[in-house]
């Protein structure tokens, strides 16, 4: 099924201006936040299906833009759905339409009037498959956070120790610090968790 990319009820445009505007969510879409490397997996997962994707370097996080009132109900670790609350408001920075590259915040995915919502469903189920493989199985309850020693709700697996095909103590972070540990560091955690899981099924 091809996602609904529709423009009816979405008389918007990105700002064609030199800088970012924030712009308040629910008028005319919602956002789906996600950690850069859950949402690359997810890019990977949907393919030529993505709508447009807003990408902000400076943070970590990617964001698509979805039909508001779509993702209320979503619960996924590290996934964050911006929409109007009843007691405030939520901006989300707008990039211009011609920063696809050479900006700390630009559309990776680049916006055109005829793909700038992407689908509800088919980014929840690529999404629900990026975090299942970049931050590994839900945790058992709480754990404290290797930077702040602070226990956290969403725990975010950021290494293994481990020796041989042994896995030993594993660490997590909150989801503020998780950002600290080097590039690609949960991405190769999960592979080791597949390496280890492909052993012992041989």
């Amino acid at each position: 099924m091809e996602p609904t990319m529709t423009t009816r009820n979405l008389p918007w445009q990105p700002p064609n201006a030199d800088d970012i505007e924030a712009l308040p969510v629910g008028k005319w879409w919602d956002a789906i936040s996600a950690p850069t490397p859950v949402a690359d997996r997810a890019l990977e997962l949907l393919g030529h299906r993505s709508g447009a994707v807003i990408q902000d370097d400076t943070y970590g996080k990617t964001y698509w833009l979805i039909g508001i009132d779509t993702a209320r109900s979503w619960c996924m670790r590290q996934i964050r759905v911006l929409t109007e609350l009843a007691d405030e408001g939520t901006l989300l920075g707008v990039p211009p339409a011609s920063w696809v590259s050479g900006h700390s915040s630009y559309w990776r995915v680049p916006f055109r009037l005829d793909r700038c919502l992407t689908d509800t469903r088919l980014l929840h189920d690529a999404l629900a498959q990026a975090v299942r493989e970049i931050l590994g199985p839900t945790p058992d309850g709480r754990q404290l956070c290797h930077r702040c020693q602070l226990p956290t709700e969403e725990p975010v697996l950021v290494t293994m120790e481990h020796s041989g095909s042994v896995a030993g103590a594993t660490v997590y972070a909150c989801p503020a610090h998780a950002r600290d540990y080097p590039a690609d560091a949960v991405t190769q955690a999960a592979a080791m968790r597949r390496a280890l899981d492909r052993g012992r099924t041989r």
